[in-house]
């Protein structure tokens, strides 16, 4: 039988019928943006101090001098989790002692937020934070730890805060730890049941259990929730990206897995902001960003499923079917016949007598030149995914509105994409992608020369750290794919995915360093970056090569001596040959 693309040339490269897939896909990729960052307000830490009961008899001093002072930032501002002990103050207040007069406040007894906390309401009406959602001890986990540490002798905080200071922080991970989970199964149901089935039903999850959250009563609650909306998230965004590349044409898959459904995502990033300004309630805010996700339902009349799957399930009429409709819609006059039965069933009975070897994933530690290669891609997947969330997280603890910060956010992966496709068209894969994460850690690094009155340009040097990790994020799948024989090439890519999904859950720790420091963050970041692109450079070169189809004939590792080259690698460095890139 010949080849798919050759059977279905007929149909052309760019008709009406392969952009209305094109954008259709694409578009439903919007609600990932939603939720792939909507943590950001959700979770959203309002300005906070101590709360002082109205039931305590303080004068209006007294009431003004009961939080004591830090200074952050060069300025002195009230603590978020200590205060003056109130019965003492309670009593200077009875004698008519004033603060700062009659009473030295540097002498006064101190005392945990023992009432809870009162929130500033400029910025959030409510977030899951401001309702106390999350419950008294798991917001003295994320914004008391350091004075907890500090206060250990204090009586009036339970030991058992203390201890679950180290227990970890779940609502922020809960997203990463549902795309693990997705990336495991989404592959395998769409094997099974088809692309298109698995596509609407993975976005009927997202849409339905973020609806579910709004009910949310409590932080257990809530994260499990997150961890479902996490694997329909990912899973959506799997078998989009596979549908797309299976029906779309050679020339035109490249452009989708880039500008098509990255740019997409990037487009609801960009909008979430946008929603969160008007709505600053979370409980509204998340109801609005659900809806988007009902609109999706028609699109099961518009999106076909894959012909390809359709007929490695050998459901030809149906896949003719598609093909006959998509002819139609580009006003192409298609063969009575495009798949012959008889030539069919033949190459089916061929393919099956064929006996394929069976890969492994110790395969992929088979040498000591393949195991280096793999143990690189893994350290270079987690360190970029590292950088990109924690970058994108990191939005609240920028300096000036965070509405703005991550509409900005989000608006500079467009030209990150965009530059990534030239770049990946004409230039070297390890240099290109060694060069952005060189310029992403650079300007990271930089962030902490600037001065603190030079708000702008830090968060200009933020930005040009996101465009440059996004893009070096945005080539990991094509160079990895070019890298690995295809007798392994899924399992690679499979397991450096994992990786990065692994970086996402890391990421949100490298955030919470901000509470302590502020260029913690950007040091740690940019350093991390910087180091994982000087070992990008010890990759080989998969750019004007022939893929390799066996392990014998991945190429070497720079810098380390692997063993003797093997002749098919000396045939492809003596005789290289331009590579056309299809997923």
């Amino acid at each position: 039988m010949r080849d798919y693309d050759e059977v279905t040339a007929f149909l052309g490269e760019w008709g009406p019928f392969q952009r209305l897939i094109f954008f259709l896909l694409s578009a439903s990729i919007i609600p990932n943006g939603f939720n792939g960052m909507s943590v950001v307000f959700l979770a959203g830490t309002p300005e906070h101090r101590c709360l002082v009961p109205d039931t305590v008899n303080l004068s209006s001093a007294w009431r003004n001098h009961s939080i004591p002072l830090e200074t952050k930032d060069g300025r002195q501002v009230p603590q978020k989790c200590r205060r003056y002990r109130l019965a003492a103050i309670a009593n200077f207040s009875a004698l008519g002692l004033e603060p700062g007069l009659d009473v030295d406040l540097e002498q006064l007894e101190q005392e945990s937020c023992l009432d809870g906390w009162e929130y500033d309401k400029d910025v959030f009406l409510s977030t899951i934070v401001s309702e106390e959602l999350l419950g008294k001890l798991q917001f003295l986990q994320v914004h008391c730890f350091s004075s907890l540490l500090d206060k250990e002798e204090d009586t009036d905080v339970p030991s058992d805060y203390l201890r679950s200071c180290q227990d970890g922080l779940p609502w922020d991970t809960a997203g990463g730890q549902g795309v693990l989970c997705g990336s495991f199964v989404s592959g395998q149901l769409s094997d099974r049941f088809g692309r298109k089935k698995v596509l609407f039903a993975t976005m009927a999850v997202q849409t339905g259990f973020s609806f579910v959250q709004i009910f949310s009563t409590n932080w257990e609650m809530f994260t499990v929730l997150f961890v479902i909306v996490g694997m329909g998230q990912i899973s959506n965004y799997v078998v989009a990206f596979i549908l797309g590349t299976e029906i779309l044409s050679k020339s035109v898959r490249i452009i989708f897995s880039t500008l098509g459904v990255c740019t997409f995502f990037a487009i609801g990033y960009m909008v979430l902001p946008l929603f969160a300004y008007f709505i600053r309630d979370w409980r509204m805010l998340l109801l609005a960003l659900t809806l988007p996700g009902v609109l999706c339902v028609p699109l099961w009349w518009f999106i076909p499923e894959s012909p390809r799957w359709l007929i490695s399930q050998r459901r030809f009429e149906e896949a003719e079917q598609i093909i006959q409709k998509a002819a139609k819609m580009n006003s192409i006059v298609a063969p009575a016949v495009i798949f012959d039965p008889l030539e069919v069933s033949e190459q089916l009975q061929e393919l099956n007598s064929l006996k394929q070897p069976k890969a492994f994933i110790l395969d992929l530690f088979k040498t000591r030149n393949i195991a280096t290669i793999t143990v690189m891609s893994v350290m270079l997947w987690m360190l970029t995914s590292v950088g990109y969330f924690a970058l994108s997280l990191n939005v609240p603890n920028l300096h000036g509105d965070i509405y703005l910060n991550c509409f900005l956010s989000g608006l500079i992966e467009v030209p990150a994409y965009f530059t990534a496709w030239l770049l990946l068209r004409t230039l070297p894969r390890r240099y290109i992608i060694a060069g952005v994460l060189f310029w992403g850690g650079g300007v990271l690094l930089l962030v902490q020369v600037v001065p603190e009155d030079y708000n702008l340009v830090s968060i200009g040097l933020v930005m040009l750290g996101k465009f440059g990790v996004t893009s070096a994020f945005s080539m990991l799948y094509v160079f990895t794919a070019e890298l690995y024989p295809t007798l392994v090439r899924n399992m690679a890519v499979g397991i450096t995915s994992m990786a990065s999904r692994v970086g996402s859950i890391i990421a949100p720790y490298f955030v919470y360093l901000g509470a302590y420091n502020r260029l913690l963050p950007y040091i740690l970041m940019g350093s991390l970056t910087v180091l994982i692109g000087i070992v990008t450079l010890f990759f080989p070169e998969s750019f004007g090569g022939t893929l390799p189809e066996t392990l014998e004939q991945m190429q070497k590792v720079r810098g380390f001596r692997c063993g003797k080259k093997s002749t098919a690698s000396m045939d492809r460095e003596e005789n290289p040959k331009v590579l056309i890139t299809a997923f």
